[in-house]
């Protein structure tokens, strides 16, 4: 039986189809095909109840209902390998690196 989930991240929505019987983990796959992110680096969490889904779950075992309402998280240290940063943050990363590489040397 077919469902629809609501998956939100800042102000974007992303409606998902998928099965009651499918884990997180096929869901954060279709996900990277939307954004192009690895599903390694995606944290979904239940709105509802701010339950963290667990990969290896199905939909149905975390309670997860149709027009559910899940968050998604990504892991930060994705975001600072600069390629999604703009020209001033990657500016700033990096004098920060020099700073963390100066610092570290003393």
């Amino acid at each position: 039986m077919a469902m629809y989930i609501r998956v939100k991240r800042n102000k974007t929505t992303y409606f998902v189809q998928c099965d009651p019987t499918e884990t997180t983990l096929n869901i954060k796959q279709k996900l990277q095909n939307l954004i192009d992110q690895p599903s390694n680096n995606q944290r979904l969490s239940l709105v509802a109840t701010n339950d963290i889904l667990d990969d290896s779950k199905t939909l149905a075992e975390q309670k997860v209902e149709n027009d559910a309402v899940v968050a998604l998280a990504l892991r930060k240290a994705y975001w600072m390998e600069g390629q999604h940063l703009s020209k001033n943050e990657n500016m700033m990363t990096m004098s920060l690196r020099k700073c963390t590489l100066h610092n570290q040397k003393s």
